[in-house]
């Protein structure tokens, strides 16, 4: 796993920043990986974050990692290994147990409710079953996040144009969710998501209902994205994708994080 092994004895190892099999004599390495926060250059940083949903249920164990800007980034697991629960407290949709998460320079613990909306304006996130609004258009569904924001609508509709285009959805501006096939609704939830030009764009199994074929070209629309500067980190369980593509892995098992 290209660790150093300088930094490995018998009492401690360490993958990344996650440190595994701490004793009280490692106390020291936990505090000096402990991340920068001003670091600039690391956009996502999670740290020994737990996630319990009731008290005998514990979906993440010290997880810890670290997403550098404008890295492409896979997180991959089994079905129920908590990448969703990972995305979903990325975006601050739950709050975790404990730990510490940093996105975007924001620690998430200090965010007051009121500071929520602004700080998610920063980031584009396709869930795993779309969440196209079924009485809305595909141009529609694509402007929603603008208009929530007042922008101008001269800058929506240039916007939604330019994003239909790159998203060949040109000729489906008129349809409805229910009109259009699987594909094609996964890349109306991507050009939302890409709607506010997000720094960071997380994606929840975007190819999960996908064949082969669509789901690479789905891959190589956040390479696009990603190649313009936005940060990446696409949770996935498809593995012959992930090595196709040649990206960073982070692996979840068993509510815990692995650098692979």
């Amino acid at each position: 796993m290209g660790v150093n092994q300088s930094w490995t004895n018998k009492s401690f190892s360490v993958v990344g920043v996650y440190i595994v099999h701490l004793t009280p004599a490692a106390l020291y390495f936990r505090l000096s990986l402990r991340p920068k926060f001003k670091d600039q250059s690391t956009m996502i940083q999670a740290y020994n974050v737990n996630m319990c949903y009731k008290e005998d249920i514990q979906v993440l164990h010290d997880v810890s990692f670290q997403v550098q800007k404008g890295e492409f980034t896979f997180l991959v697991g089994e079905s129920g290994a908590g990448k969703t629960t990972i995305l979903r407290l990325l975006y601050r949709g739950l709050v975790p147990t404990n730990g510490e998460l940093v996105v975007a320079g924001r620690n998430l613990s200090t965010l007051s409710k009121s500071e929520i909306p602004h700080f998610r304006r920063q980031i584009g996130v396709v869930f795993q079953d779309f969440k196209l609004l079924s009485n809305k258009t595909v141009q529609e569904n694509v402007a929603i996040s603008m208009k929530v924001m007042g922008i101008r609508r001269s800058e929506i509709r240039n916007n939604v144009n330019q994003l239909l285009h790159q998203m060949s959805l040109v000729h489906r501006r008129d349809a409805y969710p229910e009109e259009i096939s699987g594909g094609e609704q996964q890349r109306v939830a991507i050009a939302r998501a890409m709607a506010n030009n997000p720094t960071i764009l997380l994606a929840d199994e975007p190819t999960g209902n996908l064949d082969p074929k669509l789901s690479l070209e789905i891959m190589r629309l956040f390479e696009n994205f990603n190649f313009r500067g936005t940060t990446v980190l696409v949770a996935t369980h498809d593995i012959a994708l992930v090595r196709q593509l040649g990206r960073r892995v982070i692996r979840i098992q068993e509510g815990q994080s692995i650098e692979v």
